[in-house]
């Protein structure tokens, strides 16, 4: 697409499913642009470049690149050329990161001297010592300085039209008064889970993460914008966690789960019991989504080439395709560093190698946490005071309570997160497309249906991407860093580090059996490290 000199110029790192998702939604923002890819898998790349960036012809040197190294070092030589009075191409000012998992740290740490704003998928990084990292390369004048530029990360229910009504009615219209409890579950869904978690990239702890990080992290975080971080303009304190427990495992997609009549079969396409499988392969991928015509998600991530063939040459070439990856096998002879280094998404999900959770449970629990002396949280008449009486606010959203965290792998909704709210005044059920307030005093339910935008996330992924920009386009009219941070994504850095810190400190908790004390824990393993 023609350049346009007043738009916001991002370059996106990795053209996978996260990369053309939020390139789409750059589509619809004003003053943005998606100017460049970084995108070692050439195909991959070009295909990027015709859809989101120049459609028409062919994109110039500075529009695409192998990797990220290769744009640092461009960037560097074109900001040299710069200074030394040379006529160059438009640079970009915001970078997208949505590679794996595990390449953030590196590829963050590399572009934050560039003084670029950087959006991140989720997670931030695969272990708290890289989320440090990250912390201490856009704030290097240590964690009590503030970041130069605009960071955001993909923490997408923050953003959803649902998910801002709710916590409007919860935490500024106080709908239920004060909140007591909330459970809130993650159905991952059960082919997805297969899909993603037993057979694909993030299957593995020690080659990815828990699955709480990899799958969880945002519900995790999403709590934690419930309960722990203040309300729409307000300047008061986090109220933070006291205590935190965890328990998980591998329940069913393992070896010893195998049904019999499978016998020595490793891989769908050679499984005598392959047709009668709920988790064939084959059903999954070319009955339930390639015959539906469906070539993007999941399908597209088995064979990146089925996409254009489902397009020039039709459904039986892209089967045979399709049918050809599934096929893909390893056996004893094959050396473990390639066993892990990809996914092997025809492979029998009782006989992968995977060992990350399907069934988890986090609780969190807060203690009454009165206010500073001469600090209020507002005008409530109600509200409970420190003393247990009422007429004051010390406590206003800062009195005790619970959060239970449900990730199950096995169910029919995908990712559709339900829960329930449990206040001093009522109760809240959601679901993914409804809100339903039930009010003690009155016994009546009101139902709220927010607006469903479609896109990722109901409408998350967009407004994530809508809100960046927006910060972007503050500081470049003279906002100040901080300002728009707050102000358009809503959280700090501190704050998506506390909430990742969270998930360690959660499997920290789940793998010693224990009980972890919040405020210790974050003095132990954050501020004193981030102090070296």
């Amino acid at each position: 697409m023609p350049s346009d000199p007043y738009a916001a110029r991002i370059l996106v790192i990795g053209a996978g499913s996260r990369g053309n998702q939020y390139a789409e939604a750059v589509k619809e923002v004003p003053n943005s642009i998606v100017a460049a890819i970084a995108e070692p898998i050439e195909l991959k790349r070009k295909n990027f470049c015709k859809k989101w960036i120049w459609p028409e012809q062919e994109p110039a040197a500075e529009q695409e690149f192998d990797d990220w190294h290769q744009f640092v070092q461009y960037e560097k030589t074109r900001r040299k050329r710069a200074a030394a009075g040379e006529s160059v191409e438009p640079g970009v000012e915001v970078a997208f990161i949505c590679i794996l998992d595990e390449l953030h740290v590196e590829a963050i740490t590399a572009l934050a001297p560039l003084g670029l704003h950087i959006m991140s998928e989720k997670p931030l990084a695969t272990t708290l010592k890289d989320c440090l990292k990250i912390y201490s390369s856009l704030c290097p004048d240590g964690p009590q300085s503030q970041p130069s530029t605009i960071f955001g990360i993909g923490h997408v229910l923050r953003y959803s039209p649902h998910n801002m009504l709710l916590r409007e009615l919860l935490l500024e219209d106080q709908v239920i008064g004060e909140i007591i409890s909330i459970e809130h579950t993650e159905p991952v869904g059960w082919w997805h889970f297969a899909h993603s978690y037993v057979r694909g990239n993030w299957r593995k702890e020690s080659t990815s993460a828990p699955s709480l990080l990899t799958k969880s992290c945002h519900d995790i975080d999403f709590l934690l914008w419930l309960l722990c971080s203040s309300p729409p303009r307000s300047n008061l304190p986090p109220h933070l966690p006291s205590t935190l427990a965890s328990t998980g495992r591998l329940t069913y997609l393992h070896k010893a789960r195998k049904p019999i009549a499978a016998g020595s079969a490793t891989n769908c396409l050679s499984c005598p019991i392959e047709s009668a499988c709920t988790y064939s392969a084959k059903r999954i991928y070319l009955e339930k989504h390639l015959k539906a015509g469906n070539t993007s998600w999941p399908v597209i991530i088995v064979n990146p080439d089925i996409e254009d063939l489902y397009a020039t040459q039709g459904l039986p070439a892209a089967e045979t395709a399709l049918l050809k990856s599934l096929a893909e096998n390893y056996d004893d002879a094959t050396p473990k560093s390639e066993v892990e280094r990809r996914p092997w998404f025809g492979r029998c999900v009782w006989e992968c190698d995977n060992d990350v959770c399907d069934d988890q449970v986090v609780t969190l629990t807060w203690d009454d946490d009165s206010l500073p002396p001469g600090q209020s949280a507002g005008g409530d008449e109600n509200a409970i005071t420190s003393d247990g009486g009422e007429g004051g606010d010390v406590l206003k959203g800062r009195m005790a309570k619970t959060a239970i965290f449900h990730m199950i792998a096995y169910t029919e909704a995908q990712c559709q997160r339900r829960g329930r709210v449990y206040g001093t005044k009522g109760e809240i059920a959601y679901d993914s497309k409804t809100i339903s307030v039930y009010d003690f005093a009155s016994g009546e339910v009101k139902v709220h249906q927010p607006h469903q935008p479609g896109g990722g996330h109901g409408g998350g992924d967009a407004g994530l991407v809508r809100q960046f920009v927006n910060a972007v386009e503050a500081v470049r009219n003279g906002m100040a860093v901080q300002e728009a941070q707050k102000s358009f994504i809503g959280c700090s850095l501190e704050e998506i580090v506390r909430s990742h810190a969270v998930v360690f400190a959660a499997e920290e908790a789940r793998g010693g059996g224990k009980v972890v004390e919040w405020r210790e824990w974050w003095k132990r393993e954050v501020e004193e490290k981030m102090k070296l």
